[in-house]
């Protein structure tokens, strides 16, 4: 019997749905006979990984302590082993797989899917086993039986899977030795902060931080222009002579050259209308959702990953794949959402008459398609009251996927442009105005009230004008001041992440390349990078604004010149990984020369720190320092045995007293909520907390953590009862 391996419940459920039901079982579904399985199947998940890499202290006792001695630290042989949050679940994948008579692989269609599932796989101890590959990028019904009727062979795809272990393998020699070298060797400048290093997320650091600088290095310029408002019996307008002046003095000399009074009359010398069309805006990647997000709504760009992957998800499954780089569909996608364009219409509630129902290369090309496709709503429609139901958020982003696909059935935005040159005395004046003449599938977006003033602040309405027209002309030396760049929002962070070639002046070459691999991280990684900088405290955002804490700056220093502060390094590997995954190149090769700049970074590194004069000013006190057995400070007494402390865990607060039995933990995330170290102390020392806002369930609610039997409830503001 075939052992379906998924990457997580929630996919494996979708899968489910396709086949006649079977019954669930601790950690696996069967599936019973049916025309895809004639002798039914299992269906099984991972939980993401539930295999990884083995820690320094696994491979030598040596290895445990930060020493710069032990550094660099690169094992003979990369070994893996089994998650420990994970095992209990790896225990019932491997029993299941061992039992099969054919592996189906069935986790998300990339290099990382590959790995989780070939690590899973190769750690259970059944790389012997026939295997074939599920690959599609919709959980539909009908998507999902299509794609295990004409599964591919496994072997096709195991150049993934060496590409995927390649990054993951490489990202551990070059993270777990720089951010130990850098800490230590900080440490010796007085900081005792640990400093985490990686090759795509200080590269990201860099770059946020060489803008800062520009910012405050930024010294303005005085510059002058020539302006002129004019009056004519039609109404008023404002031209500008289309050139910069460095003093008064040089704009004055124009004006006296041309013997240009204050008040003068200038003359219509020629007017240029141009009808000017805008297309409807490519179907959306993941990038281009999150940065419209941070912009329209300022969700982050985790925070908009998270809201689509749960409209992709079980029970919902209302859009298509999100972690795409893709921002094009196939014909067959184009056909479905051709036959359901009314249905989606009623969804958002913009009603209009297509202006073409065939598929246009614009949006539709089965060419630029690999792995996944832009994302797009699926054929399932949602009720009026299924719509209600969505979080403000969720509906938010499914109506901007909706929209961005009806766009394309869609009239373009059609305007006219009127270029008018006013000559007074012989100088030219220039002024520009539009009018609209059809908003095509901009009606589909409405407008902000920020870009409307934007929009009324750079082009006039202008007056009925004609050649040779007189005007009174009252013209006047404009004074203003160059613009220092401006800061990144969060959502410019993508963007800016995925086209930081633009931002490589010397090489040509890296340019290049960091174009073809479309910049720093994946569509998949970006968001989380992000988040990690963060944690880190080496950027924070205020007001949606990027700033690099003190913490970020140090390092920004520490590393300034290597290729560590470089996007050419992470665009060579990506380049190189690429050839891995073609099968045009070795993973270990790749390896061999990742630890060799490794070797080399601990070498030189000391030397150029030691140059460093660094400042701590501003610099926050380091996070609680972990105690002899790699515990942290205490919080609270813990409630429930009384003898032991509360502490923070990795991924949770748990006592110290575990290993005599006592089992007291608290969540440090519920329901997308962080649970800070005060509110554990409250609930220890008090039995409950203050009230915390922005819980999300089904909807966003406020509650009272409360204590009851060792356990974390919910108690409502408004009722003294909790649930």
């Amino acid at each position: 019997m075939p052992v379906i391996l998924a990457e997580k419940p929630s996919q494996a459920k979708a899968y489910a749905a396709a086949f006649p039901k079977g019954n669930k079982k601790e950690g696996y579904m069967t599936i019973p006979a049916c025309s895809t399985f004639p002798t039914g199947a299992i269906l099984t998940w991972g939980i993401g990984h539930l295999v990884e890499l083995k820690t320094p202290a696994e491979y030598s006792t040596s290895w445990k302590r930060w020493n710069l001695n032990t550094l660099p630290m690169i094992p003979n042989r990369f070994e893996f082993k089994t998650a420990y949050k994970t095992k209990k679940q790896f225990q019932i994948v491997q029993g299941l797989l061992r039992e099969a008579d054919e592996i189906i692989i069935a986790t998300d269609c990339d290099r990382e899917g590959e790995n989780i599932a070939r690590s899973i796989i190769k750690q259970a101890r059944v790389s012997q086993k026939p295997t074939q590959r599920l690959w599609i990028n919709s959980l539909e019904k009908e998507e999902v039986k299509k794609g295990f009727e004409r599964l591919h062979p496994g072997e096709k795809f195991v150049s993934l899977y060496e590409e995927a272990q390649a990054r993951q393998i490489s990202d551990w020699v070059v993270g777990m030795n720089a951010s130990r070298l850098y800490t230590l060797l900080l440490k010796s400048k007085g900081l005792n902060h640990v400093f985490s290093v990686g090759r795509v997320q200080t590269p990201t650091l860099k770059l946020i931080y060489n803008r800062q600088k520009e910012i405050e290095q930024f010294v303005p310029e005085d510059y002058f222009e020539l302006k002129a408002d004019f009056k004519t019996n039609n109404g008023t307008y404002q031209g500008k002579v289309n050139k910069r002046y460095k003093t008064k003095e040089e704009a004055k000399k124009v004006i006296e050259k041309h013997q240009i009074k204050e008040i003068d009359t200038g003359t219509v010398q020629d007017i240029k209308v141009s009808q000017k069309r805008v297309k409807p805006p490519l179907l959306h990647s993941l990038s281009s959702l999150q940065t419209l997000a941070n912009k329209k709504y300022k969700y982050s760009p985790s925070k908009t990953l998270e809201i689509v992957q749960s409209l992709y998800d079980e029970p919902l499954k209302l859009v298509t794949y999100p972690r795409t780089d893709t921002q094009h569909i196939t014909k067959n996608e184009f056909a479905y959402v051709q036959k359901n364009l009314d249905s989606y219409q009623r969804v958002t509630g913009d009603i209009f008459e297509p202006s073409s129902l065939q598929p246009n290369k614009r949006f539709v090309n089965d060419e630029k398609v690999k792995e996944h496709h832009a994302i797009i709503p699926t054929k399932k429609i949602p009720t009026e009251q299924a719509v209600q139901k969505l979080r403000t958020d969720q509906k938010n982003i499914y109506f901007e996927i909706v929209k961005s696909a009806l766009a394309m059935f869609h009239y373009d935005y059609e305007y006219e442009e009127t270029i008018v040159t006013t000559a007074v005395k012989g100088l030219g004046f220039y002024s520009k105005g539009n009018v609209e003449k059809q908003r095509g599938w901009k009606v589909l977006f409405g407008s902000s009230k920020q870009n409307s003033k934007q929009n009324q602040q750079q082009i006039q309405a202008l007056p009925r004008l004609e050649k040779g027209m007189s005007a009174d002309a009252f013209v006047h030396i404009h004074k203003d001041k160059t613009k220092p760049p401006k800061p990144y929002t969060e959502g410019q962070l993508i963007n800016m992440m995925k086209t930081c070639g633009q931002l490589v002046d010397e090489d040509e070459e890296a340019k290049a390349t960091l174009k073809e691999v479309e910049g720093l991280g994946t569509e998949a990684t970006r968001s989380n990078i992000i988040k990690t900088l963060i944690r880190q405290e080496y950027i924070y955002v205020q007001k949606n604004i990027v700033h690099v804490a003190k913490k970020g700056e140090i390092l920004c220093q520490a590393v300034e010149g290597s290729l560590l502060s470089k996007p050419e390094m992470t665009a060579k590997w990506e380049l190189f990984l690429k050839r891995i995954g073609e099968g045009n190149a070795q993973k270990q090769t790749f390896i061999q020369n990742t630890s060799a700049f490794t070797k080399n970074l601990v070498d030189t590194a000391g030397a150029e720190i030691d140059k460093l004069t660094i400042s701590t000013e501003g610099l926050p006190k380091p996070r609680r320092a972990k105690g002899k057995k790699g515990t942290q400070q205490p919080i609270a007494l813990c409630p429930s045995c009384q003898k032991g402390e509360i502490v923070q865990r990795k991924s949770f607060y748990g006592c110290t007293n575990y290993k005599n039995g006592c089992k007291q933990t608290f969540n440090r995330t519920i329901l997308s909520k962080t649970i800070t170290e005060a509110q554990v102390r409250d609930l220890c020392e008090k039995g409950k907390t203050r009230v915390i806002k922005g819980f999300k369930g089904k909807r966003t609610f406020d509650a009272m953590l409360v204590l009851k039997n060792g356990k974390t409830e919910f108690s409502f503001p408004s009722s003294s009862s909790s649930t």
